[in-house]
């Protein structure tokens, strides 16, 4: 027997679908049905299911995998309630613009048994709502009922093929329990529904005369800059960005990144910010020519910097915005930057045509740029910039001198600059096959910065700001790794590393995840930076009442705070993994007699990389800082 279920599931293997992560509910009879039965028949399922105890971790996990594999996943959830469950999630992969596809059941709509799958139990009319999709509609780029099977293979690829097209993002499909239940001829599963002939659509070029117009501005300009965030979603941009900005001497900046732009160590990369004040590089307040890159923004009017000076360009500066997708942030209700050009284009493509439009101007002019004295003189400026802000991180890092000495509690500079070490003397490959979650929120500059990523696709972070993406995100980066070969052998990472906040951790539902990992034999480790509560919630109050009642008092009394007594973090993903996974708790504060703080660190961290890489189990250290 099969059923419009069964066409469902195989219609997502054919168009390259390969896993789904599931929460199982009274709309999906006929899904688990169909799924025995490829069991019974081939011994295994298409696509492969993953089992979530939380559709939040299910969706995060599904971000995961389609940001290391560049490919669709899919999610199950059931009914509105499973699709509410799903929770900020939806956020993420819709400003992440993660490729998802989204399947929810429906209530029945008939009550008398007329029909297959009609309602036996009190839940159905309890979850029966009005218009279910509007719960996350707007986050969506396409929604869509399935109504018969006759039609399910087109719906299906027409939802990849808008998912997959810039601006990229999450698709949602719904059935009612009775069209999903309905039993059809085993001819409809023979025929073919590749996406061959639905492609996404081909990336975007600049126009002539606005490649042309770029480049001359870029070309002669004093204090150019290039400021994007995550143009790296492409790994083979920076070649198109290197040559840019090497060509012409131009510095690049980043802001909020979502993944690595840059390699680290590219010299004329001067630093990432997150956009507080204070944080913006002093740069752009003298360019004259901006180009502003994938972003999703670039600064914050308002701000000042500790002069009291705005964070914002000069007014004659020239900006020219370009982006892949949605240079207009259409659905950002209030979205503006001043800007003499803006431009839907891809920007590998738009950089290529840049620098050829640049090449093209010297040979006309008989002029190389790259030669000229200004351009010779701003590169040797932007790379002692780079060579500064490095000795910056250097200090930074570093511990009192005396190895007796004690330290209130570590900071995050000496936390992330061990695990660095710890990954690069504890992986074979020295770290080059390393994946990097970052959702460490009000750190994240300081993560970026410290963690030094080399590697083009190595460090992530979820695109949004809805916080618990990063554990669910590493279950299914440590699959897709897989799936996308890669490490060496092509057998997946080597390590998959997620740094996160106490209250990251938390909302990333982690007895959820840890039985997942487990389960699903995906080791990560997880770094958790405790400073002892919510810290964003009170840099946000004290950004507005800076003098006000709440900044003298810490963050248990604002309420933001988990202590006195907090959780034992490490633990909760021993439990929830019913004790396979490795825990440790490091405070500077508790150090046993004849070790000094730095060796603690290191040791504990070490031992954290060695579990994970060598004995396959997930591992979570706890680091205590300064609390809030």
């Amino acid at each position: 027997m099969y059923t419009t279920s069964s066409l469902f599931l195989n219609t997502l293997a054919q168009v390259g679908i390969t896993h789904a992560f599931v929460n199982w509910g009274s709309d999906h009879p006929a899904l688990l049905e169909d799924l025995e039965r490829q069991r019974v028949e081939k011994g295994e399922t298409e696509p492969k299911i993953v089992t979530c105890p939380n559709e939040m971790v299910a969706l995060s996990a599904a971000q995961g995998y389609t940001q290391v594999t560049g490919k669709p996943a899919a999610v199950i959830v059931h009914v509105d309630v499973g699709t509410q469950a799903l929770a900020g999630a939806v956020h993420n992969v819709n400003r992440g613009r993660a490729p998802v596809l989204i399947y929810a059941g429906s209530s029945p709509f008939s009550a008398e048994g007329e029909l297959k799958g009609s309602r036996n139990e009190w839940i159905h009319w309890m979850q029966d709502v009005h218009d279910q999709p509007a719960i996350l509609r707007q986050y969506m780029r396409y929604t869509a009922q399935i109504n018969s099977p006759a039609n399910l293979p087109h719906l299906v690829r027409r939802a990849l093929q808008i998912a997959t097209s810039d601006p990229k993002g999450p698709v949602y499909l719904w059935g009612r329990r009775e069209v999903m239940e309905q039993e059809i001829d085993e001819g409809l599963l023979k025929v073919p529904a590749p996406m061959l002939k639905w492609p996404s659509v081909e990336p975007c070029a600049l126009s002539h005369s606005a490649a042309a117009i770029i480049a001359a501005a870029l070309r002669q300009a004093v204090n150019p800059l290039l400021i994007t965030s995550h143009a790296g979603r492409n790994t083979n941009v920076f070649t198109s960005l290197s040559a840019l900005c090497s060509l012409i001497g131009m510095p690049v900046f980043v802001p909020c990144p979502a993944v690595l732009n840059t390699p680290f160590s590219y010299a004329l990369y001067v630093g990432v910010g997150h956009l507080a004040p204070g944080t913006q590089t002093t740069l752009l307040k003298d360019a004259d020519v901006i180009l502003v890159l994938d972003v999703e923004l670039p600064w914050i009017p308002m701000n000042k910097d500790s002069n009291g000076d705005h964070e914002r360009p000069k007014e004659d500066a020239r900006v020219f915005v370009i982006d892949g997708g949605d240079p207009l942030k259409e659905n950002i209700g209030m979205y503006h930057v001043d800007a003499e050009m803006v431009c839907r284009a891809d920007a590998e493509v738009a950089l290529g045509q840049i620098v050829e439009a640049i090449q093209h101007s010297d040979s006309t002019e008989g002029v190389i740029i790259a030669e000229s004295a200004i351009v010779q003189a701003r590169t040797r400026e932007m790379e002692k910039m780079h060579s500064e802000w490095v000795a910056k991180l250097d200090k930074a890092e570093s511990f009192p001198t005396s190895l007796t000495s004690s330290i209130p509690a570590y900071t995050v500079p000496q936390v992330i600059s061990a695990l660095r070490r710890a990954v690069i003397s504890g992986t074979p490959s020295g770290g080059a096959h390393t994946l990097m979650l970052n959702e460490s929120i009000s750190n994240y500059p300081l993560v970026w910065s410290h963690m030094r990523p080399e590697v083009l696709g190595g460090m992530i972070g979820s695109g949004g700001s809805s916080l618990g993406w990063a554990l669910g995100a590493s279950v299914g980066a440590f699959l897709g790794g897989k799936v996308a070969e890669k490490g060496p052998g092509k057998q997946g990472y080597e390590l998959v590393a997620s740094i996160v906040g106490d209250g990251t951790f938390l909302f990333g539902v982690p007895a959820s995840a840890f039985w997942m990992a487990r389960k699903y034999q995906t080791p990560f480790l997880t770094v958790i930076l405790n400073n002892g509560g919510w810290k964003s919630p009170k840099l946000s109050m004290l950004g507005v009442y800076p003098s006000g009642h709440g900044s003298k008092v810490l963050g248990q009394q604002l309420t933001v705070g988990f202590g006195p007594d907090m959780p034992d973090y490490a633990q909760i993903a021993v439990a929830a993994s019913g004790g396979w996974a490795w825990g440790r708790k490091v405070d500077a504060s508790t150090i046993s007699e004849g070790k000094n703080p730095k060796d603690a660190l290191e040791e504990v961290i070490a031992e954290a990389v060695r579990v994970v890489v060598q004995e396959g189990r997930c591992a979570v250290i706890d680091c205590v800082l300064e609390s809030i």
